[in-house]
């Protein structure tokens, strides 16, 4: 009986929500569960437990430099136990390419830009032009030419709320809720703190809400701090503390998700809440293949990267508030 494994080696979380409607298709083309390799700060086990088409999750970190070879002999050692008949790459990087050669694989398919095509097995690949298109499109493009048929385009993660039960009663958790993402990895994304204050006061005064959870990591507390610190509202909760299963049933049941261009957003958007982005800085094109509402200044310029922070107060909180407040008047 064959074995398939799917490997996507980029660390951020939004890129792997992105992945999944091609890991999927890759299941469904197989007509079985598959199993897949990503890194560990995906927290991937936690966030796609209750995913059906995924049969078990491998970690190994992709690293660089003096650590490189230990990380091919990780995969190499997960190859050969697991007896892959097929290993799908959706990136470019080599690494995993070479283990699966070593190991003896018969069938490794993946984009082939550059060197890696020298591992693969698979004869159509994509071109070196090919890497001004979005990781989603890249992927696309890599099943299409491999006569993989993609049925959906947008990520989707199920969610089983009764194994949260307990941790909504021990934390409190509050309903009548909304999800702010305060903060990224770059922080040329991160919009000023003042400004989510004053939209969350907008918000209140139409009752939109009771509280607001400030989702950010614990490495940047200091953001849902000093929210709270400057706002002196009780409404704001800070969630820097939970972990990713935890702070995706809080996105989950809230009334609706606004936040910079990074993972939680995604995040949202694949939990299937009203998730609304903030985008200033990055091509909101980017967003075609997710159900994110993009919301972004008068005089934005699509496809420009701006890496200045000091750009995302081109978009003021009333116009975040006046997009969101007539998207809830269409939608009721």
């Amino acid at each position: 009986m064959s074995k398939v494994c799917v490997v996507y080696t980029h660390h951020k979380l939004g890129d792997l929500i992105w992945q999944l409607p091609y890991i999927k298709s890759i299941s469904d083309h197989h007509k079985k569960k598959i199993e897949i390799i990503v890194r560990s700060k995906t927290q991937a086990k936690k966030l796609l437990i209750d995913l059906k088409y995924i049969k078990k999750i491998h970690y190994n970190e992709f690293r660089k430099g003096l650590l490189y070879w230990i990380d091919v002999w990780h995969l190499i050692k997960i190859f050969k136990k697991n007896k892959y008949s097929y290993v799908y790459l959706l990136d470019k990087v080599n690494k995993p390419a070479i283990a699966a050669k070593i190991s003896g694989i018969k069938n490794i398919i993946g984009p082939g830009i550059k060197n890696q095509k020298k591992w693969l097995t698979n004869n159509n690949f994509l071109d070196s032009d090919d890497t001004n298109l979005s990781y989603s499109e890249q992927s696309q493009k890599l099943l299409k030419i491999n006569s993989i048929k993609v049925n959906n385009y947008f990520p989707n993660i199920k969610f089983n709320r009764n194994r949260y039960i307990n941790f909504e009663k021990v934390n409190n958790i509050k309903s009548n809720r909304v999800s702010f993402g305060v903060d990224s990895f770059e922080n040329y994304k991160i919009w000023y703190e003042n400004n989510f204050i004053i939209l969350a006061d907008l918000l209140y005064k139409k009752k939109l809400f009771d509280h607001v959870y400030l989702i950010c990591s614990k490495e940047r507390s200091d953001i849902a701090k000093k929210i709270i610190d400057l706002s002196q509202k009780n409404y704001f909760i800070d969630c820097s503390k939970y972990n990713l299963q935890e702070i995706a049933f809080i996105i989950k049941n809230s009334n609706f998700f606004v936040g910079n261009n990074s993972g939680p957003l995604n995040l949202a958007a694949a939990l299937n809440v009203k998730s609304y982005g903030l985008i200033v800085n990055d091509p909101v094109s980017e967003l075609k293949y997710s159900k994110i509402k993009p919301i972004h200044p008068k005089n934005y310029i699509d496809n420009k990267w701006i890496r200045s922070r000091k750009n995302m107060k081109t978009l003021k909180p009333k116009t975040v508030y006046e997009f969101i407040l007539k998207d809830l008047k269409n939608e009721s």
